[in-house]
Order: structure tokens, then C-alpha cells, then sequence
């Protein structure tokens, strides 16, 4: 028996199936841990998205950004974007089944007592992994119960920095940033959502997320997504980066871990 993370598919099933094969990947015994972002941009979104789900309790996925896109669309409070590729999934027989299903999905999964801590962007420095899980937790309430009021305050990037005082709809939107769209943050906490380029990219005053000195995780295993330009590598112990850029014709990774092995199929054939 074996736990494979798997980075950002976003489309990409056909890699995903020769990754499967590769790691011989028995459904039976193993499990799948997906770094969210199961959709968008690639071809196959709604056969990634059935795939998931039919993993049942097998797989375990949270939300990323794109995931989050697809609800506020499918809830009637975005529209498409000239490159988005989910118009399979919002005409599909299933969709609100399908729609329903991701939900109620997390944005942090944390397993205690294998040290395992996992979400789609990572988590902020000034949070403890169950400080994430639990505020994770008060977005998910919503998200399983009021989604049409989440959805409508969704998008923006303010605010842009961590106060525990924050409440109301302020409050969710920074726990949905920093759990699905940071990359650079400064000694504060305060998010750059701007800037995309590689970890040598960061604005003045900010660097990546996980190189903050007082990071409150940093004995704990992380895995996250999200940022394909960093090519998989964070320089940073107990950190490991799972998008390696599939979508944009680089690789899948898979990351095994009972031992830490990478496993990585190119985008194409």
C-alpha cells in the first residue's frame, strides 16, 4: 500500500493515466492525494474531475483556485475567462452532481499523525498547520452551506494581509487567498498577488511563502501546488512543490510518501 501526491492536473488526464500506470497504481490498495486545481486550462477537465471523484474514499483533493472558479461559475457568480477549458464540465448530464461533490472538498488537509499538511498555495507563515485546517474549516462551512453569499464576495485582493479580528466576508476571502493564490509575502504576512515569475522574482520586501524565518510549520511536511515556475523546487526542507507545469507542456509529479520519491511523466508522449 502506498500514498502518491500528485501536483496540479488541470485537464491533463491523459498524463495522469500514464503517471498511474508508472507508479502501477493499484485502487484497490493505494491512495491519491490531489494539490487541487483538478481543472482548467487543459483539455480533459471533466474526466479529471469524474476521475477524483470516483476514487472515493481512495482520493483526497482540496480546493484550489481554479476548483473555486468553476463553483462561482457554475453558482452563477463569474463567468468564463477567454482561456478557460471547462465548458465540458458546465454542459455535462452530471454537473451538478459532480459540482455538489467538490464543494464540499477542504482547503486543507492535514493528517496529524503522519505529519503530513497539505493545501493548494501552502500556508502562511504566522499559521500553525491546525491553525490552517481550522480556518480552512470556517470556509468550508459556508462554502457547504451559503455558497451563493461565499461566492458573491469571493474575488479581490483585499484584504491583503492576516488579522484575527477580521470578520464577515473580509475574513473569508484572505483565508481563500492565502490557502489557494499566495506565492510572495513579506515579514508581515502581507500578500503580493501579482507577481507569478519563479521564487528569484519576489518584489522588494517579499519572498517566497515558505522562506519566511519564523514560520510556524517549518517541522511539519508540506505539500502544495500552484506554482508551476518553480519547477518543483522550494530549496526549502520539509517543503515539496507538486506543480511542475503539465498543463503548460512540462511535466506531471507524482511524490510518494511513506519514502519521498518523485515520479514526473512529460506533458506529451
Amino acid at each position: 500500500m502506498a500514498t502518491y501526491a500528485i501536483g496540479d492536473l488541470q485537464g491533463c488526464y491523459e498524463p495522469l493515466q500514464r503517471l498511474l500506470s508508472k507508479l502501477k497504481f493499484d485502487p484497490t490498495r493505494d491512495h491519491l492525494w490531489f494539490c487541487g486545481d483538478l481543472v482548467n486550462r487543459g483539455p480533459q477537465s471533466l474526466e479529471c474531475l469524474r476521475f477524483v471523484r470516483d476514487l472515493g474514499h481512495r482520493g483526497q483533493t482540496v480546493l484550489g483556485n481554479h476548483d473555486l472558479h468553476l463553483l462561482a461559475i457554475h453558482f452563477g457568480h463569474a463567468s468564463p475567462r477567454g482561456s478557460d477549458t471547462i465548458s465540458d464540465i458546465l454542459e455535462a448530464p452530471d454537473r451538478d452532481s459532480l459540482m455538489d461533490w467538490l464543494r464540499h472538498q477542504p482547503l486543507v488537509h492535514y493528517d496529524a499523525a503522519l505529519n503530513w499538511c497539505m493545501s493548494h498555495a501552502g500556508v502562511p507563515p504566522m499559521w500553525s498547520a491546525r491553525k490552517a485546517r481550522k480556518l480552512a474549516q470556517e470556509v468550508e462551512a459556508v462554502l457547504q452551506n451559503d455558497c451563493q453569499s461565499f461566492f458573491e464576495h469571493m474575488y479581490g485582493n483585499q484584504p491583503d494581509v492576516w488579522d484575527n479580528n477580521l470578520t464577515g466576508p473580509d475574513r473569508l476571502r484572505v483565508i481563500v487567498n492565502y490557502l489557494t493564490r499566495m506565492r510572495f509575502i513579506d515579514a508581515s504576512g502581507r500578500l503580493d498577488l501579482v507577481t507569478k515569475e519563479g521564487a528569484g522574482a519576489a518584489p522588494e520586501g517579499f519572498f517566497p511563502w515558505f522562506r519566511h524565518p519564523s514560520r510556524k510549520t517549518r517541522h511539519k511536511r508540506l505539500l502544495f501546488g500552484h506554482w508551476a515556475a518553480l519547477e518543483g523546487e522550494t530549496g526549502t526542507e520539509n517543503v515539496w512543490a507538486l506543480d511542475t507545469g503539465c498543463v503548460w507542456g512540462a511535466k506531471l509529479t507524482a511524490l510518494r510518501l511513506e519514502d519521498g520519491q518523485r515520479f514526473q511523466v512529460d506533458a506529451s508522449e
